[in-house]
């Protein structure tokens, strides 16, 4: 019976060595604050599901439905190749149209460190949410990566379930945002 006290310290002193840190603590965010994706002026995107998502900076979740438009979201993960390829476009789009159009990264499926550490060697920096257990594409229908939701001014939503190049996100950004712009 005397051994059970040091087997219980033991145990005590472990946990006590225990990280009390979250996950968003223990690894540094390259990607900006998500506060602009809220208070347009413009009717939110009722066309989205009611859910919010965290984001990847911290601070505030982000609500989808009351997102408003004009607004982009690239919905992508890091073991995706064509979401690797495709997410510095929308990096270039969202400093194109910083202050006319609402762009956000959807990061899902993956881990804070390998999100992280994508944008970082990438030069990722826009406002970006973060599903790691695929709530949000899940309520959102999403099955292919890379897609992309526009939520145009009037809060209708359009859903591209594939990768883009340079021309294609122009000419959707101009249908589905009302918004030209030169990439």
């Amino acid at each position: 019976m005397r051994a059970f006290p040091p087997v219980l310290a033991a145990v005590l002193l472990l946990a006590g060595c225990t990280s009390t840190e979250s996950p968003a603590e223990q690894v540094s965010s390259p990607f900006v604050a998500c506060a602009a994706a809220a208070g347009a002026a413009s009717p939110p995107a009722a066309g989205l599901p009611d859910i919010s998502v965290d984001c990847f900076a911290g601070g505030d979740a982000v609500s989808l439905r009351g997102l408003h438009g004009p607004a982009v979201i690239n919905i992508w993960a890091t073991f995706c190749g064509p979401c690797r390829e495709e997410l510095p476009l929308i990096q270039r789009l969202a400093d194109a149209t910083a202050g006319k159009l609402t762009v956000l990264g959807l990061n899902t499926g993956d881990t804070r460190s390998a999100a992280a550490s994508f944008g970082t060697d990438h030069g990722v920096s826009m406002p970006t949410l973060f599903d790691p257990d695929r709530k949000a594409i899940t309520a959102l229908g999403v099955v292919n990566l890379p897609s992309t939701i526009f939520v145009d001014a009037r809060g209708q939503v359009y859903t591209h379930r594939d990768t883009m190049d340079a021309a294609e996100l122009t000419e959707l950004v101009r249908q589905h945002a009302g918004l030209s712009v030169t990439l």
